[in-house]
Protein backbone atom coordinates (compact mmCIF):
# COMPACT_ATOMS: atom_id res chain seq x y z
CA UNK A 1 0.00 0.00 0.00
CA UNK A 2 1.49 3.34 -1.03
CA UNK A 3 1.85 6.14 1.47
CA UNK A 4 -0.02 9.32 0.76
CA UNK A 5 2.35 12.27 0.48
CA UNK A 6 1.48 15.07 2.83
CA UNK A 7 2.57 18.65 2.50
CA UNK A 8 3.84 18.26 -1.06
CA UNK A 9 4.02 21.18 -3.45
CA UNK A 10 1.22 19.69 -5.55
CA UNK A 11 -1.01 19.37 -2.45
CA UNK A 12 -0.25 22.98 -1.47
CA UNK A 13 -1.04 24.29 -4.98
CA UNK A 14 -4.33 22.37 -4.96
CA UNK A 15 -5.21 23.73 -1.51
CA UNK A 16 -4.25 27.27 -2.57
CA UNK A 17 -6.43 27.04 -5.69
CA UNK A 18 -9.39 25.84 -3.61
CA UNK A 19 -8.84 28.74 -1.19
CA UNK A 20 -8.71 31.18 -4.12
CA UNK A 21 -4.99 31.85 -3.75
CA UNK A 22 -2.83 31.48 -6.79
CA UNK A 23 0.70 32.32 -7.73
CA UNK A 24 0.87 29.66 -10.43
CA UNK A 25 2.65 31.86 -12.97
CA UNK A 26 5.75 32.45 -10.83
CA UNK A 27 5.70 28.93 -9.38
CA UNK A 28 5.51 27.34 -12.86
CA UNK A 29 8.40 29.46 -14.17
CA UNK A 30 10.53 28.47 -11.17
CA UNK A 31 9.57 24.81 -11.59
CA UNK A 32 10.70 24.79 -15.23
CA UNK A 33 14.15 26.04 -14.18
CA UNK A 34 14.45 23.51 -11.37
CA UNK A 35 14.29 26.24 -8.75
CA UNK A 36 11.90 26.69 -5.88
CA UNK A 37 10.86 30.06 -4.46
CA UNK A 38 13.75 32.36 -3.65
CA UNK A 39 16.02 30.96 -6.40
CA UNK A 40 17.12 27.91 -4.40
CA UNK A 41 17.14 24.56 -6.16
CA UNK A 42 14.04 22.57 -5.34
CA UNK A 43 14.40 18.96 -4.31
CA UNK A 44 14.77 16.56 -7.21
CA UNK A 45 14.73 12.78 -7.42
CA UNK A 46 16.41 12.61 -10.84
CA UNK A 47 18.74 14.68 -13.00
CA UNK A 48 19.45 14.57 -16.74
CA UNK A 49 23.23 14.65 -16.55
CA UNK A 50 26.22 14.90 -18.90
CA UNK A 51 29.84 14.47 -17.96
CA UNK A 52 33.37 14.38 -19.26
CA UNK A 53 35.52 11.72 -17.61
CA UNK A 54 39.32 11.84 -17.76
CA UNK A 55 41.76 9.59 -15.96
CA UNK A 56 44.34 12.37 -15.64
CA UNK A 57 43.60 15.69 -13.96
CA UNK A 58 45.63 17.61 -16.56
CA UNK A 59 43.44 16.31 -19.40
CA UNK A 60 40.25 17.17 -17.45
CA UNK A 61 41.56 20.70 -16.80
CA UNK A 62 42.33 21.11 -20.50
CA UNK A 63 38.75 20.05 -21.39
CA UNK A 64 37.34 22.42 -18.75
CA UNK A 65 39.35 25.30 -20.20
CA UNK A 66 38.05 24.60 -23.73
CA UNK A 67 34.48 24.95 -22.46
CA UNK A 68 35.07 27.98 -20.25
CA UNK A 69 37.04 30.22 -22.64
CA UNK A 70 34.74 33.25 -22.84
CA UNK A 71 35.26 34.38 -26.42
CA UNK A 72 35.44 30.95 -28.06
CA UNK A 73 34.16 28.45 -25.53
CA UNK A 74 33.20 25.18 -27.17
CA UNK A 75 29.95 23.27 -26.64
CA UNK A 76 29.99 20.76 -23.79
CA UNK A 77 28.91 17.86 -26.00
CA UNK A 78 31.66 18.51 -28.56
CA UNK A 79 34.37 18.67 -25.87
CA UNK A 80 32.94 15.49 -24.30
CA UNK A 81 33.25 13.63 -27.60
CA UNK A 82 36.88 14.73 -27.91
CA UNK A 83 38.08 14.32 -24.31
CA UNK A 84 35.86 11.90 -22.39
CA UNK A 85 37.37 8.46 -21.78
CA UNK A 86 34.18 6.59 -20.90
CA UNK A 87 31.37 4.95 -22.82
CA UNK A 88 29.13 8.05 -22.74
CA UNK A 89 30.45 9.19 -26.11
CA UNK A 90 27.08 10.67 -27.12
CA UNK A 91 28.21 14.11 -26.00
CA UNK A 92 28.79 12.84 -22.48
CA UNK A 93 25.09 12.14 -21.91
CA UNK A 94 24.24 9.71 -19.13
CA UNK A 95 20.51 10.43 -19.44
CA UNK A 96 18.19 10.61 -16.45
CA UNK A 97 19.84 9.35 -13.28
CA UNK A 98 18.08 8.88 -9.94
CA UNK A 99 19.54 9.35 -6.47
CA UNK A 100 21.51 6.26 -5.49
CA UNK A 101 22.50 5.34 -9.04
CA UNK A 102 25.69 7.46 -9.06
CA UNK A 103 28.82 7.41 -6.90
CA UNK A 104 28.77 9.77 -3.90
CA UNK A 105 30.84 12.79 -4.96
CA UNK A 106 29.45 12.67 -8.52
CA UNK A 107 25.87 12.47 -7.24
CA UNK A 108 26.38 15.33 -4.77
CA UNK A 109 27.78 17.57 -7.51
CA UNK A 110 25.06 16.63 -10.04
CA UNK A 111 22.16 17.33 -7.67
CA UNK A 112 23.73 20.66 -6.62
CA UNK A 113 23.83 22.03 -10.20
CA UNK A 114 21.21 24.19 -11.86
CA UNK A 115 20.00 23.00 -15.26
CA UNK A 116 21.75 24.52 -18.27
CA UNK A 117 22.37 23.88 -21.98
CA UNK A 118 25.36 22.40 -23.81
CA UNK A 119 26.14 25.74 -25.47
CA UNK A 120 26.05 27.69 -22.16
CA UNK A 121 26.68 25.07 -19.48
CA UNK A 122 26.77 25.61 -15.74
CA UNK A 123 29.58 23.29 -14.68
CA UNK A 124 30.74 21.60 -11.54
CA UNK A 125 34.32 22.07 -10.44
CA UNK A 126 36.37 18.92 -11.17
CA UNK A 127 34.93 15.98 -9.24
CA UNK A 128 37.32 13.15 -8.31
CA UNK A 129 35.91 9.63 -8.05
CA UNK A 130 37.44 6.16 -8.28
CA UNK A 131 36.89 6.41 -12.08
CA UNK A 132 38.87 9.62 -12.58
CA UNK A 133 38.09 13.32 -12.89
CA UNK A 134 34.62 14.43 -13.98
CA UNK A 135 33.28 17.68 -15.39
CA UNK A 136 29.52 17.60 -14.84
CA UNK A 137 26.56 19.54 -16.19
CA UNK A 138 22.82 19.00 -15.69
CA UNK A 139 20.23 19.55 -18.42
CA UNK A 140 17.11 18.91 -16.34
CA UNK A 141 15.75 18.09 -12.90
CA UNK A 142 12.58 16.30 -11.84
Amino acid sequence: MAKKATGSTADKKTADKKAGKTNAKSDDAADKQGKGKGGALKAATAVNVRHILCEKQSKALEALQKIQVRSEGQRFDKVAQEYSEDKAKAGGSLGWQVRGSMVGAFQDAAFALQPSTVDKPILSPLVKTQFGYHIIMVEGRR
